[in-house]
């Protein structure tokens, strides 16, 4: 809903930087900037996690292409902290509720000895402070570490 809401930002400032040419235009010729804050202000009154929902995390980089897979994860559980979610909270959402969901809580989802585990390297601490969820220094997939500032270099301005 933020994407359609003109009280909200265009794109996050990163966005833009690895969108193809043709994506961005895409996206603003589509973009239909409405008065949609009063629908994402109910989106994000979360009633269904306080009826005892489980409330799952994860970005739909479809529709008119402002959501970028990565990007659109970390603003989600921004999104998540602005409903009234604790950061931790938040972070709960976007990783051990998928896992429980998938019934592979015991493998993933969580730290612990024994699990598998994807792990980012943020400089800063987002319990305290979400934005800082967007400052990540590497990240380990399957054990290899990657450079986050390299990677996104690669792929700037080719992001459809």
């Amino acid at each position: 809903m933020e994407a359609y809401s003109s009280d909200r930002p265009l794109l996050q400032e990163r966005v833009p930087d690895v969108m193809s040419p043709q994506a961005q235009a895409g996206y603003l010729s589509r973009r239909v900037l409405q008065p949609a804050s009063r629908t994402l202000k109910k989106e994000m009154e979360y009633a269904f996690v306080k009826a005892g929902g489980t409330l799952l995390a994860g970005p739909d980089p479809t529709g008119i292409g402002g959501v970028v897979a990565g990007f659109g994860d970390q603003r989600e559980v921004e999104l998540l902290v602005e409903a009234g979610f604790t950061p931790l909270q938040a972070i709960h959402i976007a990783t051990a509720n998928g896992a429980d969901y998938l019934e592979e809580s015991s493998r993933i989802g969580a730290l612990s000895v024994g699990k598998q585990a994807d792990l980012v390297v943020i400089h800063g601490d987002p319990s305290s402070r979400i934005s800082d969820i967007e400052k990540v220094e590497i990240f380990f997939k399957d054990g290899i570490g990657y450079d986050s500032a390299k990677l996104i270099a690669s792929v700037r301005g080719l992001v459809a």
